[in-house]
C-alpha cells in the first residue's frame, strides 16, 4: 500500500518539473531566437512480485507479476525546430534560416546563439549589444588589390571601419561596347561644318588619376574615306586642355605615336582589327586592347625633370563578337563606355549583410569592399548543448566539436539581414500541455489522497 504514496509523490515531483519547463517556455514566447523545451517521462524501476515461468507438458507459461514504484523524467531537452522569421529593418539583425548557430565570444571563450540582435560598440566591433559579446567571422583581407575572405582560417572578431577611408584609385581600364551607324556619312574636304558634325561620334568617360582627380576622356569616330569599315579614332584626356594633356595612343606602346588609330569591321559588323598611327596592326583574334597616356596636371616631375604621365588600357572588346565590343551597324550610333576601374577618395557610409554573411562596404566614391563574413557552427547532437543564459549555449561531451564554416555549406542554413527569428513556442501547444499537466499532478495528487484513506481504514481496524 505503500509504494502507490511514493508513486503519486513521484508523479507530483516530476510533473511539477514539467510545468516548470512549460512555464519557462510560456514565459519566452517573444524571446528572439529562444527554442522551447520539451519534458519527457519514463516509468522507474518495477518490484517484481513473481518471475515468469515457461510452458510445461501439463501446464501454460506464466507472465511476471510486477508493480510500478513511479515515474521519473527521461530527458528534457531543446526543440530546435525553425522559428517564424520577422522582418526589423535594422541591417544589423540577423536570422538563420535552417541549422547553425552564430558564434559569439566572452574573452577566449566560445559561446553559441540563434540570437542574431547585433549592433556596433564604439570601435566598430559587430557585438551583441546587450551583453557586449563578440560576434565571430572572417575579416577579408587584401590581396592583388582584391578583397578577400578565408573562411578555412580561424573565426576572429568582426570590426566594420565605419568612417574609414577607401583610397583614390588611378583608372588602369576602359572598356568600350558603342556602336558605329554604318550610314554614317564620310566628311569629304571642304566639307562644311555641319557636314562634319553629322559624319563624326563622340564617345565620353570619366576617368581618374592617382589624386582622385576627374578627368573626361573623349573618343571621336569619323568614317575613313574609301574604306566603308574602316573608322578614324581620335582620343583626348580634357579636350579643352589637349595642349597640355598631349593625350597619345597605340599598340603596346605611346611612345613615337599620336593620339589617333584606324578601327576595322568585317561584313557581319564585327570588331576585326585595329592600326595605330605608327603603323603597328592589332592581332587576328581575341581581346584589342590599346595603350593610352596623358599628362597629369599638377604632378611632379620624375627625376630626369619629365612630366608625369598616367597610362591606361582601352579595350575595344574581342574579335568577331557583338557582346560588349565596338560595333558597327546600321543602327543608331550610341554612346557607351562599358566601365571602367578608377575612381575619387572615399569613405564608408554604410554597410549591408547578405544570405551567405558576408558584409560589404559601401563608400561614399561608389565602390563596394568587402569587409568581412560572419561565421556559423553547427553540432552532429545540437539538443546535446548547454544552456549557458543570455540566449545562449555551450559545448558539452554530447554535443560535439562545433563545425565552422560559412552558411549554406555542410548543412549550415542562411542568413537574412534585417530580421529576425522568432521564439518556436507554440502558444496553444503550451496551454494544451498545461492542461494535461495539470491533470496529471491532481491524479497523483488523488493517489495519495487514496492511499491515505486506505492507511486510515487500517489503522481504524482496531478502536
Amino acid at each position: 500500500m505503500m509504494r502507490s504514496l511514493y508513486s503519486g509523490v513521484s508523479g507530483l515531483q516530476n510533473h511539477q518539473t514539467r510545468m516548470d519547463v512549460i512555464g519557462n517556455n510560456i514565459s519566452n514566447v517573444n524571446t528572439t531566437g529562444f527554442k522551447r523545451g520539451r519534458v519527457n517521462f519514463q516509468d522507474m524501476i518495477s518490484q517484481q512480485l513473481a518471475g515468469a515461468a515457461k510452458p510445461t507438458e501439463e501446464l501454460g507459461g506464466v507472465n511476471p507479476k510486477d508493480v510500478g514504484l513511479g515515474m521519473t523524467i527521461a530527458t528534457i531537452e531543446q526543440v530546435f525546430t525553425q522559428g517564424n522569421l520577422q522582418s526589423t529593418g535594422v541591417s544589423t539583425d540577423v536570422a538563420i534560416q535552417g541549422n547553425g548557430f552564430f558564434i559569439v565570444k566572452d574573452g577566449e571563450e566560445s559561446f553559441y546563439t540563434r540570437n542574431g540582435v547585433f549592433g556596433l560598440d564604439r570601435d566598430g566591433t559587430l557585438v551583441n549589444p546587450a551583453n557586449g559579446m563578440r560576434v565571430q567571422g572572417w575579416m577579408a583581407r587584401d590581396l592583388n588589390g582584391e578583397q578577400i575572405v578565408q573562411t578555412a582560417a580561424t573565426p576572429t572578431d568582426l570590426v566594420i571601419p565605419v568612417g574609414s577611408k577607401d583610397p583614390a584609385r588611378e583608372t588602369s581600364n576602359v572598356l568600350f561596347a558603342c556602336n558605329l551607324n554604318k550610314n554614317t556619312p564620310e566628311i569629304i574636304e571642304g566639307a562644311s561644318e555641319a557636314d562634319i558634325a553629322k559624319g563624326t561620334w563622340g564617345t565620353e568617360q570619366k576617368i581618374y588619376d592617382s589624386f582622385g582627380n576627374e578627368h573626361l576622356l573623349s573618343v571621336s569616330f569619323r568614317r575613313v574615306p574609301g574604306n566603308p569599315n574602316a573608322w578614324q579614332a581620335t582620343v583626348n584626356v580634357d579636350e579643352g586642355n589637349a595642349d597640355f594633356t598631349q593625350t597619345r595612343i597605340g599598340l603596346g606602346t605611346t611612345d613615337g605615336v599620336q593620339n589617333t588609330f584606324i578601327v576595322e569591321f568585317d561584313n557581319m559588323g564585327t570588331l576585326r582589327s585595329v592600326t595605330d598611327s605608327s603603323g603597328n596592326v592589332s592581332n587576328t583574334e581575341g581581346e584589342i586592347v590599346l595603350q593610352a597616356s596623358y599628362t597629369v596636371p599638377e604632378a611632379e616631375a620624375d627625376e630626369n625633370g619629365n612630366p608625369t604621365r598616367h597610362t591606361f588600357n582601352i579595350n575595344l572588346g574581342t574579335i568577331g563578337s557583338m557582346k560588349n565590343t565596338i560595333t558597327q551597324s546600321a543602327s543608331k550610333s550610341t554612346t557607351k563606355a562599358y566601365s571602367q576601374d578608377g575612381y575619387t577618395l572615399g569613405y564608408l557610409d554604410n554597410f549591408k549583410i547578405d544570405s551567405t554573411g558576408t558584409i560589404t562596404g559601401v563608400y561614399s566614391n561608389g565602390t563596394n569592399r568587402v569587409i568581412g563574413q560572419i561565421a556559423m557552427a553547427t553540432f552532429a547532437n545540437d539538443r546535446g548543448l548547454e544552456k549557458a543564459g543570455d540566449n545562449t549555449y555551450v559545448e558539452t561531451n554530447n554535443s560535439g566539436q562545433a563545425n565552422i564554416g560559412e552558411s549554406g555549406v555542410a548543412g549550415k542554413g542562411t542568413l537574412l539581414a534585417g530580421a529576425l527569428e522568432m521564439s518556436n513556442v507554440d502558444l496553444s501547444e503550451q496551454m494544451t500541455d498545461m492542461i494535461v499537466t495539470q491533470r496529471g499532478f491532481q491524479s497523483n495528487a488523488k493517489t495519495i489522497q487514496t492511499a491515505d484513506t486506505l492507511l486510515e481504514t487500517v489503522l481504524s481496524l482496531k478502536r
